[in-house]
């Protein structure tokens, strides 16, 4: 993990995610690249606009490097080697260019309830940050005094498709010493014996060179709550989850499922892309 993305708002969410990333830069050795995201009228970046409107626009982009050059001046950003850009339309795509662009490993955003960014990755756009990232995604739910991982939740279906971020999720745990608690959530709808779970997830970790871990198989009314009300019950300090479009594990983000993980839950949340 060298080069960590992180969208901001400059809202106290954003700085949230962003004090992680700080903690991680300065434990790996690793760069930041601040991504200015502003929402200026469509008129005022046209490039057939009138020249009325480009007073305006400069107006905004020296607003944002002025922010910029604020939170430089944070404690927390010392001695790291924080890159600025600044894009001028909040979509997803400017992000997914933006990790190809710096080749991106990480992306670090913060979320709490449906304010922050929320309002900043609207809709559609939520999701898609966390279910078509081709890097993972590490959700910040508040502020850390330290970051620092001992128990992570890797909930999965415990398919084959799901294995290369089972592997992904096992060398972000080894950044931390954490242990992996791996999860099967059982609901009455899609039901599947404990004998049977646990046979399946014992094939599915079969030949991987990891031993910090546990199984469980949780009973819950639906995979979400299970995920949710697991995590509490071992006070997890992180949860991760496979994401693939709407298929198998991806189910989890279809709308609100997606507010109820990525938004609701009350700690951080990383996404591995399958």
């Amino acid at each position: 993990m060298k080069r960590i993305l992180v969208p901001t708002d400059f809202s106290e969410q954003a700085e949230n995610a962003l004090k992680v990333a700080a903690m991680l830069a300065k434990k790996h050795d690793a760069e930041i690249y601040l991504l200015h995201m502003m929402e200026i009228p469509m008129q005022h970046i046209d490039p057939g606009a009138v020249k009325s409107d480009i007073p305006e626009t400069l107006f905004f982009m020296k607003l944002a490097h002025k922010k910029f050059e604020d939170l430089m001046e944070s404690d927390y950003l010392q001695d790291i080697t924080v890159h600025e850009t600044v894009k001028a339309d909040i979509t997803f795509n400017e992000i997914k260019e933006s990790v190809k662009e710096y080749e991106i490993d990480m992306i670090i955003m913060g979320s709490h309830g449906a304010s922050g960014l929320m309002e900043m990755f609207i809709g559609s756009n939520a999701e898609k940050v966390v279910r078509t990232s081709d890097v993972p995604v590490l959700v910040i739910k508040n502020e850390h005094s330290s970051f620092d991982i001992k128990n992570f939740v890797f909930a999965s279906d415990f398919k084959n498709d799901n294995k290369e971020t089972y592997k992904q999720a096992v060398e972000f745990a080894k950044l931390f010493d954490a242990k992996i608690h791996l999860l099967m959530v059982n609901t009455a709808n899609h039901f599947i014996t404990t004998y049977d779970a646990r046979t399946r997830i014992n094939d599915f970790i079969a030949g991987e060179v990891f031993d910090n871990f546990t199984t469980n198989v949780f009973n819950d009314v639906s995979v979400e709550s299970g995920i949710l009300n697991f995590s509490a019950e071992i006070d997890a300090d992180l949860i991760g989850i496979s994401t693939h479009g709407r298929q198998g594990i991806a189910h989890f983000f279809n709308h609100s499922i997606s507010e109820d993980l990525v938004n609701h839950a009350k700690r951080p949340v990383i996404t591995f892309k399958i």
